[in-house]
């Protein structure tokens, strides 16, 4: 069963991937309904923090939906710009990074009997982060999300969720496409 439902993940996750290259608003629908789905597959894995993630991912996907459907926006624009992250949210969210990693470390070898704790909680630190700034439309988020997803196949490949371990596989190269295309986005949008 756990094979089948990291398919199901997998071509949702796929779905997701699509919405989001296109920044579009329907993304947000499939960030709902793949968090779902690798809540039982992470937790059966035995990845904790990444199991955690997609609780935070649940809510976070509503949070986003909100912002990009009714945060202010210039008047030409029917939806949330693309722009760049300010430094000092950079350096925010760098401490961030090295705080959430450390308590969710901690947490994973305390209280669990996870075979990958710096692993799981550096991606699933990075992943807060990068999910943050998805819903903020930030330019740079996909390059956060590069580095999740490098990390993560070698991890998915160690924990034998080899369908998994693929999708971040294709997340990686889809990125810099997405990347590329967002900053053409950004570059054609009047503000």
């Amino acid at each position: 069963m756990e094979q089948i439902l990291e398919i199901i993940g997998t071509l949702v996750g796929l779905i997701y991937l699509w919405l989001e290259y296109r920044a579009s608003i329907d993304l947000w629908i499939a960030s709902i309904i793949m968090p779902a789905i690798y809540l039982f597959v992470y937790y059966d894995a035995g990845l904790y923090a990444d199991f955690g993630i997609n609780i935070y991912y649940l809510g976070a996907a509503v949070y986003g939906w909100f912002v990009w459907k009714y945060a202010p926006k210039p008047e030409e624009l029917k939806e949330l710009p693309i722009t760049h992250i300010s430094k000092r949210e950079c350096v925010q969210a760098f401490i961030l990074l090295i705080v959430a990693q450390f308590v969710i470390a901690w947490l994973l070898i305390n209280y669990t009997d996870s075979n990958v704790p710096w692993w799981d909680a550096f991606t699933t630190a990075l992943s807060i982060i990068g999910m943050w700034m998805l819903a903020r439309k930030y330019l740079e988020q996909w390059w956060v999300w590069m580095v999740v997803d490098i990390v993560c196949v070698g991890l998915y490949i160690y924990k034998e969720l080899y369908f998994t371990a693929v999708l971040y596989a294709l997340y990686a190269i889809i990125a810099i496409f997405g990347w590329l295309n967002w900053k053409k986005m950004m570059k054609d949008q009047v503000v």
